[in-house]
């Protein structure tokens, strides 16, 4: 049986700086493989019950593969605004219509030595079922809070994901401008 290739790695993106505006494009392969700058959304989808979905990534995705993420989300295709690319990413990664816009909730920069790109943190409520997307979504649940604190010691998560969700809790817990706020300046 051949190897499978990974999933959308001919997906074209906007590659941008370091102030997010676009200086170019390039397929997503070659973004990942070349550490080019680019977009990205992250959708923190809760149930009736205020619980949290998340799930584990199949193996054949490009980045993170066989890791948990609290997430849905995924990269702002090449001329995508962040707003549509959160809309389509959570549908299509739930499996559903007809979802809400995604309120925005905060913009960072994810750097490592492996990876770069602007992050988009949202957040949507959603009652129906999901039939989330088999080609992206090998497992998923919604877990309440405590749970998913208990959960992140123990299981392997996105490390963009994890980053977004800290930086989404310091940002509720030290609101910007408070006087505990730990980005502000001096600090």
């Amino acid at each position: 049986m051949p190897p499978r290739q990974p999933l959308d790695a001919d997906e074209m993106l906007d590659i941008v700086d370091e102030n997010d505006q676009v200086v170019g494009q390039a397929p997503r392969g070659e973004a990942y493989a070349r550490r080019m700058r680019h977009r990205c959304t992250f959708i923190l989808v809760r149930d009736a019950e205020d619980r949290i979905f998340v799930h584990r990534r199949t193996p054949r995705k490009l980045v993170f593969p066989s890791h948990y993420d609290m997430f849905v989300g995924g990269v702002v295709g090449a001329g995508e605004s962040y707003d549509r690319a959160a809309l389509r990413e959570a549908e299509e990664e739930l499996g559903v219509r007809g979802l809400p816009q995604p309120e925005p909730l905060l913009k960072f920069l994810y750097e490592t030595d492996e990876h770069t790109w602007w992050s988009a943190v949202y957040q949507v409520r959603w009652t129906g079922p999901v039939d989330p997307q088999a080609a992206e979504i090998d497992w998923y649940a919604f877990l309440t809070e405590e749970e998913l604190a208990r959960r992140l010691v123990q299981w392997p998560w996105t490390p963009d994901g994890l980053a977004a969700y800290r930086e989404l809790r310091e940002r509720q817990e030290f609101p910007e401008g408070s006087p505990e706020d730990p980005r502000a300046a001096g600090r």
